[in-house]
């Protein structure tokens, strides 16, 4: 509780996440500390105070989520969990109380087996190159691909390839 941090897009309708303010925060609150004074205990402080503001948010996006299933399609059978979200002690215990508000069981893998993203995406990488498959690197990327395959070709309006 000691720094105030935003907890940004909390409140709002939708389930969409950025955490750009509440980085930019962060990096504020630390260059406002002493310069050469900078104790163990400020460092612990900052990160609690990350810590609680993502989990706030986390929660608040994921409820939205949950709410946005359940009207669509009915209520969800589980709140799943990867990655360096599920290692962290303290946002699993967040998911979890928000697994219980929606009486659905938390899936997530044992700690041993929550790594950061990228150390996944490289393995999936290692796998299918062991296995020769590999593909062309002649491909238009697009950030603002929809997830959804059937989606019309409105959706793909102002996406530049």
């Amino acid at each position: 509780a000691r720094f105030k941090l935003p907890r940004p897009m909390k409140g709002r309708p939708g389930c969409h996440f950025s955490f750009s303010g509440l980085k930019t925060a962060v990096r504020h609150a630390a260059h406002a500390l002493p310069e050469g004074d900078f104790k163990d205990q400020d460092v612990a402080d900052l990160c609690a105070s990350f810590q609680a503001a993502a989990g706030d948010v986390l929660v608040d996006r994921l409820g939205n989520g949950l709410k946005q299933f359940t009207d669509l399609l009915g209520k969800p059978t589980a709140l799943v969990a990867a990655g360096g979200v599920a290692a962290n002690q303290y946002l699993r215990q967040c998911l979890e109380g928000l697994a219980q508000q929606w009486e659905v069981p938390l899936a997530a893998p044992p700690l041993a087996l929550c790594t950061d993203n990228a150390a996944m995406i490289a393995w999936a990488g290692l796998e299918r190159l062991q296995l020769s498959l590999t593909d062309d690197l002649d491909f238009a990327p697009r950030p603002r691909w929809p997830l959804d395959p059937d989606a019309p070709a409105a959706a793909y309006a102002g996406v530049k390839a």
